[in-house]
């Protein structure tokens, strides 16, 4: 692997006094997980999966495609082009009315505060959703008590497969919020860090020629 991921420059601040370790997650414990948080609501033989965008986008889609159901993305966020801009969740996509009179799970990446969730929750319930569940890949100790499914329990700094890299200056780096995360735990970050996975050039990219594709 590049040294690359030196490169990552200063995130936004963040509040990491809660965070000690580090779990990074791998792409098959993430399919992994998502196969049992499927598995845990078929039970609840759930309709309707509002997957909360971004990062709840993956979870949200792959355990709809488990389950063959129909997924709707929503949106509510702090955040705004991946950087820290309000201090509550703020709405950007909400729930559609094909939520009404179903069985609804909403799925996030983690629960924190449970606010995201909760804002959710309330919105398809009020649009007339029949019955609402909430399932995550993770929580942190506070949160979780909010979530009905949870894949892990941990107050540990979690490394997401699909957030941990950004493309920067032609180079794929550690996400520079990560990078800050480890150093206020007093780390640097590794290259073992890094997804493991050599890029692969597309056989065709509009505006460019053969040789910058190799």
């Amino acid at each position: 692997m590049s040294q690359a991921w030196r490169r990552g420059m200063p995130a936004e601040s963040y509040d990491y006094d809660r965070r000690w370790g580090v779990h990074p997650v791998s792409w098959e414990e993430f399919h992994g997980l998502c196969k049992g948080l499927a598995r845990a609501a078929a039970t609840f033989a759930p309709q309707v999966v509002l997957p909360i965008g971004r990062g709840g986008s993956y979870a949200g889609m792959l355990i709809a495609h488990l389950l063959q159901l129909e997924a709707y993305h929503v949106r509510v966020s702090r955040r705004l082009r991946d950087v820290l801009t309000y201090s509550r969740p703020v709405w950007q996509q909400r729930p559609p009315g094909a939520v009404r009179g179903k069985r609804v799970l909403i799925v996030d990446e983690i629960c924190v505060t449970g606010e995201t969730l909760q804002m959710v929750r309330d919105k398809a319930l009020a649009i007339g959703a029949a019955e609402v569940r909430t399932a995550v890949l993770y929580a942190h100790l506070r949160g979780e008590a909010i979530p009905d499914y949870i894949g892990f329990v941990s107050d540990e700094l979690i490394l997401n497969p699909w957030d941990r890299q950004i493309l920067r200056d032609r180079q794929f780096i550690l996400h520079p919020q990560y990078v800050e995360a480890l150093r206020a735990q007093g780390r640097e970050p590794s290259e073992e860090l890094l997804i493991d996975a050599p890029e692969i050039a597309p056989y065709k990219a509009a505006g460019m020629a053969p040789a910058e594709l190799a």
